[in-house]
């Protein structure tokens, strides 16, 4: 089995049991070949069932980026079964180590398959809806490496979409607060998603073309994570609100179990 088959198998056993496995070895893997791994790894959700549902976006905050030593975001690929409902009750069985972030989702309208710039991006898009991503590392402590976590398909695990809206001229920088059972845990601006949450569908467009994929018509794309992530623990109602007043994005909920 070759390095690509067998890490893919590592990491889809790992997410589908429920347990962490070790960080590969520095160096076991290129940046590229993570992408291949990924990629072979969400094939194996898709032969089980599942149907590719859009992409998510992840390292769209410059410190990230910083702190990584990248210059450049990393994607990763997301499917239906990842869908939990807004409003509803998330079993955290079905994770290992989980945390909340809040982000900014999109949905498509026109099939992407070339490079836009930023003038086109709105006219691609049907709807934005407040959302938050559950992020899950599949490795022991959180602990990755930018070719580890592009493989294990930058730790995206399920997410929570609210309701849709037309209401993109309120984006760039809107408030996001995330409560915990009524308690503020993350407070933050959509203006940390590349200063503008439409950036992250201009750079979702230019990373497919330069991996020969396209986005059909009513995928999701997921911004990226509008402040850090916090850990999720049973019994806590957990609500995400974006934006004040006449043009607020709303809100999304879940509670945990």
């Amino acid at each position: 089995m070759s390095i690509i088959h067998e890490a893919a198998a590592l990491l889809d056993d790992a997410a589908r049991e429920h347990r962490e496995i070790d960080q590969f070895p520095a160096g076991h893997f290129t940046l590229a070949q993570a992408y291949e791994i990924q990629r072979a790894s969400i094939q194996r959700r898709i032969e089980r069932g599942e149907r590719h549902k859009g992409i998510k976006l992840g390292f769209t905050s410059r410190a990230k980026m910083v702190q990584m030593g990248v210059d450049s975001l990393i994607w990763g690929l997301l499917t239906d079964g990842m869908l939990e409902e807004d409003g509803g009750s998330v079993d955290l069985a079905r994770y290992i180590h989980p945390r909340v972030e809040p982000e900014v989702c999109f949905v498509t309208r026109r099939v992407i398959d070339a490079p836009l710039t930023s003038l086109e991006a709105a006219d691609y898009l049907e709807a934005v809806a407040p959302a938050m991503e559950i992020i899950d590392s599949r490795y022991r402590n959180f602990k990755f490496s930018l070719e580890g976590v592009v493989a294990d398909n930058c730790s995206s695990a399920g997410l929570v979409v609210g309701a849709w809206s037309r209401k993109f001229d309120g984006l760039a920088n809107a408030g996001v607060r995330v409560q915990f059972d009524g308690r503020d845990v993350l407070v933050g601006s959509t203006g940390a998603i590349l200063g503008q949450p439409l950036r992250s569908v201009v750079q979702a467009s230019h990373l497919l073309h330069a991996a020969q994929m396209s986005l059909p018509a009513g995928s999701l794309v997921m911004a990226g994570g509008a402040t850090a992530a916090v850990a999720l623990t049973p019994g806590l109602h957990v609500q995400c609100r974006i934006g004040s007043g006449h043009g607020a994005l709303g809100c999304v909920a879940f509670t945990t179990r």
